[in-house]
């Protein structure tokens, strides 16, 4: 799976991207976030605020329970504020 982080996102882990290989129990974007979440000290600070991380899979918006495989392409998306 590639992962693509963005903004203080990917300042917090350090990286633009990664190419990961899926634990078997990782099933959907939830999952995915936790799994991520534990990876580290840098990806706990980048995913502390997981509530209001957004997810696109393969360039599509989805929800938390939608399923993701290896094969997918994942990008991270802090909410964005403007005024």
């Amino acid at each position: 799976m590639k992962i693509t982080y963005t903004a203080w996102i990917k300042d917090e882990v350090g990286i633009d991207e990664e190419v990961v290989t899926l634990p078997a129990n990782v099933a959907n974007v939830g999952m995915l976030l936790e799994w991520l979440s534990r990876r580290g000290q840098q990806h706990e600070r980048a995913f502390e605020f997981i509530e209001v991380v957004k997810v696109a899979v393969n360039q599509e918006y989805v929800e938390r329970d939608h399923p993701v495989k290896d094969d997918d392409e994942v990008i991270f998306f802090p909410p964005i504020a403007g005024g």
